[in-house]
């Protein structure tokens, strides 16, 4: 199956300017080609990586990615999508946001080797413009009719929202962007999500109207999951890449939650797995498909956070449904790996402790009455050990549960 077959049967593939042309390119011999990443946050999410996955597909084929970090674009703001002006970032700002960006990417497209992902600042090419030139040598090539046209710039006119004139220049700075790539890198091939479509396809021309050049744009799909949430996005906030901001934890189980629905579709997205070995996984439901949820978050847990993270994850998330036994390395394990997370309840509390003491500082029982009773009724329990007296005592960290369902974890406060 040509490479460019595979990527529109995993789904990474929604528009292409000329689809032949392309094909006939990346048979042809190795295309370098780009995505920009403007640093308005200091992380990634989750919803940010389907064209990341694209580019790491690429990469892997033997083609050469250039990662734009948009240090330069990330003072200007992109009103795609927006409802109203972003608000402007400090030059410290984005320094901070371009440096975590940069190793988050770095983990995915690596820097090695023949192919290696080459990572620049458009600050070094945008910033020095000197500007009455910029508008005789670029500005020239584009029309305002058009512009006016693009979605973003037509929603915001017609919701009487307003359109600054430093936004409506991001359509000439990131067409501007291939350009530059172009003449210095032999940059073909601009991946993107589907939103800058417009952005994309103003670079195409660009490269056309002043190089004579063929180029091409790719646009990858903006998901929604099938819950009808942006890709990414959960109850609490975001699947963040940063581990401070995400636990490795949380964010293994981000995807081991995902809707039954989008399982499949997930694993060809996010995951380096065979399309012939997903197909099987998600062949019947029940046990398979809980078994290939877990899959897809070990996966994806793996690219982001390291193959000791994933594991520990995995390894984690077993025990709180189920494993016992548990040596005093792998309790070390899960107090490490639950006292990083979010989303784990975690109380600080003083050593040695009643375990009914513990459980109602803990939340999990309401009074000193009803923790005695989960007791007598044989629901407590410190890691999988029954607790049949309330006042024995709890030593070190632990998880204590309530029921089956509901746990804790105590830690020395």
């Amino acid at each position: 199956m040509h490479l460019l077959d595979q990527l529109e049967a995993r789904g990474l593939v929604q528009q292409i300017t000329d689809r032949d042309g392309l094909k006939a390119a990346l048979d042809q011999g190795p295309v370098t080609f780009y995505a920009g990443f403007d640093p308005t946050a200091d992380s990634l999410h989750a919803g940010h990586l389907v064209p990341v996955m694209l580019m790491r597909w690429l990469q892997q084929a033997g083609h050469r990615p250039i990662v734009v970090l948009g240090g330069g674009t990330a003072r200007v703001g992109d009103p795609t999508g927006k409802d109203k002006t972003r608000d402007m970032l400090d030059e410290a700002a984005i320094a901070r946001n371009l440096a975590a960006q940069r190793a988050q990417l770095a983990r995915y497209l690596p820097e090695d080797g023949d192919n290696g992902a080459i990572f620049v600042d458009n600050a070094d090419w945008l910033l020095p413009l000197r500007y009455v030139d910029f508008l005789r040598e670029i500005g020239k090539h584009f029309s305002i009719n058009r512009m006016l046209t693009a979605e973003g710039t037509r929603q915001r006119l017609e919701r009487n929202q307003g359109l600054s004139f430093i936004e409506f220049n991001y359509h000439l700075l990131q067409s501007y962007d291939f350009l530059v790539l172009h003449q210095g890198r032999g940059c073909t091939v601009q991946v993107g999500g589907d939103d800058q479509w417009f952005h994309i396809v103003g670079g195409v021309d660009l490269i056309r109207r002043v190089e004579g050049a063929q180029a091409f744009g790719v646009t990858v799909p903006l998901l929604l999951t099938a819950d009808g949430k942006k890709m990414g996005k959960t109850e609490g906030g975001a699947a963040f890449l940063d581990a401070e901001k995400t636990s490795p934890y949380d964010y293994f189980q981000y995807w081991l939650n995902v809707h039954d629905d989008d399982v499949e579709k997930l694993l060809k997205l996010y995951t380096p797995l065979g399309l012939d070995v997903i197909a099987e996984l998600c062949s019947a439901g029940g046990a398979m498909l809980r078994e290939a949820k877990r899959v897809l978050a070990r996966e994806a847990t793996r690219m982001a956070h390291g193959d000791d993270e994933a594991a520990d994850a995995d390894f984690v998330s077993r025990v709180l449904f189920g494993k016992g036994g548990l040596s005093a390395d792998e309790r070390a394990t899960v107090v490490r790996t639950l006292s990083r997370s979010q989303s784990f309840d975690r109380t600080a509390v003083t050593f040695p402790i009643s375990w009914i003491d513990a459980a109602v500082q803990a939340g999990l029982c309401e009074s000193k009455g009803e923790a005695r009773r989960l007791v007598q009724q044989g629901g407590a329990r410190t890691w999988d050990e029954k607790v049949t007296d309330g006042e024995a005592l709890v030593h070190e960290p632990a998880v204590l549960w309530a029921g089956k369902k509901k746990a804790a974890l105590v830690v020395a406060g």
